[in-house]
Order: C-alpha cells, then sequence, then structure tokens
C-alpha cells in the first residue's frame, strides 16, 4: 500500500467518510476485477483514500461524477 498522503483533498474524503459511516468492503466482483487485472500483466493498488472513494459512491453518498473529480484532484495532490 501507498504512503499515506497528507493531502486536503484525502482529508477531505476521510472526513466524508467519517461523517456519513462508510468505509470499504471488498465483494466478489472486487477480487475478479483484481484476478482479471494481474492476468492481462496490470497491478492495480488501490490505496486507502481510494478505496473511501468507492465505499462512498456504493453507499450513493456522492456520485460517481464526484468520485472521479475527487480522485483526480487527490492524484494531483499526491503526485511527488
Amino acid at each position: 500500500m501507498d504512503k499515506v498522503t497528507a493531502s486536503s483533498t484525502a482529508e477531505h474524503i476521510r472526513t466524508l467518510a467519517r461523517t456519513f459511516h462508510v468505509s470499504y468492503s471488498e465483494g466478489p466482483n472486487d477480487r475478479l476485477a483484481h484476478h482479471i487485472s494481474r492476468l492481462a500483466g496490470d497491478t492495480v493498488e488501490l490505496d486507502e483514500i481510494e478505496r473511501l472513494l468507492i465505499g462512498l459512491v456504493r453507499a450513493e453518498r456522492i456520485t460517481r461524477q464526484e468520485m472521479i473529480l475527487l480522485q483526480a484532484r487527490y492524484l494531483r495532490e499526491a503526485r511527488p
């Protein structure tokens, strides 16, 4: 897992998850997607923040569009 980023977007996402009592729980489709990606030679490892974004979408606390915007902002801030 990547190091935890102390960005304002990361903290905003954590706050949303805490406020709505949301966490990420891996399901069968997640495991399937992981294995398909691995077999294709693509290693995809989501960090804590990206998993929280998925949890927030699944709990219908943010839209998919909001997730994409937040993830893009988070990744820009996390860049070294």
